[in-house]
């Protein structure tokens, strides 16, 4: 089951030590350790378990039956590794004969067969390999799913407002999560009003309940059924997330969507759910000659035109915040920041800054919190 691990550099450098004890092979052991668990034996085994794509927990995560003789490997190996995470110091260095400095590594106490199983029993909310420990993704050049390594830490409570858009959010995704059926998500209106924080937010307070979030590009929606493919047979639910989505009207990506949408032969996946955010209602960009062309089945066009965004089945429209809401997204954001200063000339202050910026939005209200606080 996890024969991978015999790969690892941790584990490597161990075997070389125990094949061939000296100080020297103990000593570089350490080092690998330090530099890959900070000194932690223990735990380090149990993250490598947890990380593992192995067949025993791929079988869990699709849903199938697993025969007898893949739970006795399984078991067997787990022994095996709860003996390597016991390891000390004394254990190790009792085979060479050295009285010289030694350097020190720690290791948790744990019950590794007991925790890997609470895992995989559980594993709609743990998930297994690079959706284990990992909450935000995207798709690179190559159409490969890869995690964030310092993902958006924007939580629900620092979002101001719009409580009754967010809480559609919520109960749409809670669906998924619960197994329902949920919807596909447009998020519309004005630059600024929080509509990608929102999705980052929620992807957020609930990743431990088993959800991932996966970004891609405008340009990148023609490998969307490849990676539907992936996530398929995966226990954890998924968010595609598009951000700031706009098409010309004879953009290729514009059908590959549309198709994803409405659930072609490979689009269609329990699993995952689409949201999407652009500051444009229609996201087809039009002229007014597109309105008024020579097309003979003109309204076919039209309709053609608002399709993609009628194919959401949630529409969400975020406007642009009035004077009041402004101004209690700036207080929050000042007490937040600790910025102590009479309301009054706070409120006047942020109302210059956004009057001189042409318009109010919580985007602006961080950016004017954020120079007070570099002055």
């Amino acid at each position: 089951m996890f024969r991978e691990l015999l790969k690892n550099q941790v584990l490597s450098s161990l075997c070389a030590y125990l094949d061939n004890p000296t100080s020297s092979a103990y000593a570089e052991f350490v080092a690998v350790l330090y530099e890959c668990a900070g000194g932690n034996l223990g735990e380090y085994i149990k993250e490598l378990c947890s990380n593992s794509e192995n067949v025993y927990v791929k079988t869990v995560g699709r849903g199938d039956a697993v025969p007898k003789y893949v739970t006795s490997s399984l078991e067997a190996e787990l022994d095996v590794l709860q003996e390597i995470a016991e390891l000390d110091k004394d254990k190790l260095c009792s085979l060479i004969d050295y009285k010289g400095f030694l350097p020190e590594f720690t290791t948790t106490k744990l019950r590794l067969k007991d925790i890997y199983l609470h895992r995989t029993e559980n594993i709609g909310k743990y998930g297994y390999g690079i959706y284990a420990k990992n909450r935000m993704f995207y798709v690179d050049d190559g159409g490969v799913i890869v995690p964030v390594l310092h993902p958006d830490k924007t939580e629900l409570s620092h979002l101001i407002d719009y409580e009754r858009e967010r809480q559609i959010v919520i109960d749409n995704t809670k669906a998924l999560l619960a197994g329902k059926p949920a919807a596909n998500i447009l998020l519309t209106g004005d630059a600024g009003t929080g509509k990608s924080s929102t999705v980052k937010a929620v992807a957020n307070a609930l990743w431990s309940e088993g959800l991932r979030i996966i970004e891609m590009r405008k340009d990148q929606l023609r490998v969307i059924p490849k990676v539907l493919d992936d996530l398929s047979s995966n226990p954890l639910k998924f968010v595609l997330f598009i951000d700031d989505l706009s098409f010309l009207k004879d953009d290729d990506n514009f059908n590959a969507l549309k198709a994803v949408l409405e659930g072609s032969v490979t689009a269609k996946s329990a699993n995952v759910v689409v949201y999407a955010t652009s500051n444009r209602r229609h996201i087809i960009k039009e002229t007014f000659s597109d309105r008024e062309g020579d097309d003979i089945h003109r309204n076919d066009t039209m309709q053609e035109l608002v399709s993609l965004s009628e194919r959401f089945g949630i529409h969400i429209t975020f406007s642009k915040p009035n004077k009041q809401t402004f101004l209690n997204i700036v207080h929050h954001l000042a007490e937040e920041s600790g910025i102590d200063m009479p309301t009054s000339e706070l409120d006047m202050l942020a109302e210059r800054f956004a009057l001189e910026r042409g318009g109010r939005s919580a985007r602006l209200a961080k950016q004017f919190i954020d120079g007070l606080l570099a002055r």
